[in-house]
């Protein structure tokens, strides 16, 4: 029997489930006090992240697409840093007796620093359950037609609301800048998705920034979100579309980093500033998910 595991970052399901969840991420180093109060106030001002809820969604939206097409492939979903875990739910893959595994990564384009991390995590639980399951992992899928016209179709929607002269930033999760000195593709790849989807949109007037850098040591990837758009106001540019093409689904990196603090910025200065919807459990998405699964012949 065949499988599909989706695999998302993980989110906390209420304000109780944050320390746990940021501790998870910082390798069991509890937080501080302040940066828990503050990472606690992001999500107080959200509401609550939609990732897991909608991240179901998206398994079992999938799920109904391949059973419509009289696919016995089963669907499981797991999450880096919050439950269900990515070891559990390789568990359950073994109790189920699937032989063949499809691991896809909720993020389009590769790094050793983001999506190899759950390949290993993969590997590592195949290998302490000493079963024998083939197991194929998707690396990237920034460059499916489905996925690119996702986006075209999404920065269309905003371009006829706002009007024309504007501006259109696509923006990712930044890295730490170590990949650099190690050819990681993060940054190829992101550059050619914003060429494919601005290529389909017939337009030249974009640029790219990263966001939501991590608060360590590290140096990460620039330019930043906030200060590339204070760079493009500088230039004249007062009208702006952002789509995160990094990102799959509403999180905390954009209903607070850009709907909160980007258009906040934005509205103190009088600038026209406008997000694309994300592709959540659209059923453009769903339909992208199914031509994965159809290339690496999982139907």
């Amino acid at each position: 029997m065949k499988g599909i595991l989706l695999m998302a970052y993980g989110s906390p399901r209420n304000l109780e489930e944050i320390e746990q969840y940021y501790t998870h991420i910082r390798r069991g180093r509890r937080p501080s006090k302040e940066e828990l109060n503050e990472l606690v106030k992001r999500y107080k001002a959200i509401g609550k992240s939609p990732l897991y809820d909608i991240t179901v969604n998206q398994a079992k939206k999938l799920q109904e697409k391949l059973f419509k097409m009289k696919s016995n492939t089963k669907v499981f979903y797991a999450m880096k840093h919050s439950e269900p875990f990515i070891d559990k739910v390789v568990q359950q893959v073994v109790n189920e007796d699937i032989k063949d595994l499809l691991c896809i990564v909720l993020a389009p384009h590769y790094s050793q620093e983001s999506v190899e991390t759950y390949f290993k995590i993969v590997k590592e639980n195949v290998s302490r359950l000493g079963k024998e399951i083939r197991v194929e992992f998707v690396k990237h899928w920034y460059e499916y037609e489905k996925f690119i016209y996702a986006w075209v179709r999404r920065i269309k929607e905003v371009e006829e609301k706002i009007g024309p002269n504007n501006w259109l930033v696509f923006s990712a999760h930044s890295l730490p800048e170590r990949i650099l000195t190690i050819k990681d593709p993060y940054v190829e790849q992101l550059n050619e998705s914003c060429q494919l989807i601005a290529k389909k949109l017939n337009r030249n007037d974009w640029s790219f920034s990263f966001q939501s850098a991590g608060k360590t040591n590290d140096k990460w990837l620039g330019p930043d979100l906030i200060e590339h758009l204070e760079e493009l106001y500088k230039n004249g540019k007062n009208k702006i579309i952002i789509a995160p093409i990094g990102f799959v689904s509403d999180n905390l990196e954009i209903l607070y980093d850009i709907d909160i603090e980007c258009k906040s910025w934005a509205k103190n200065i009088g600038l026209t500033l406008e997000r694309c919807r994300m592709l959540n459990d659209d059923d453009d998405f769903i339909d992208c998910l199914v031509d994965i699964t159809k290339n690496y012949d999982f139907i």
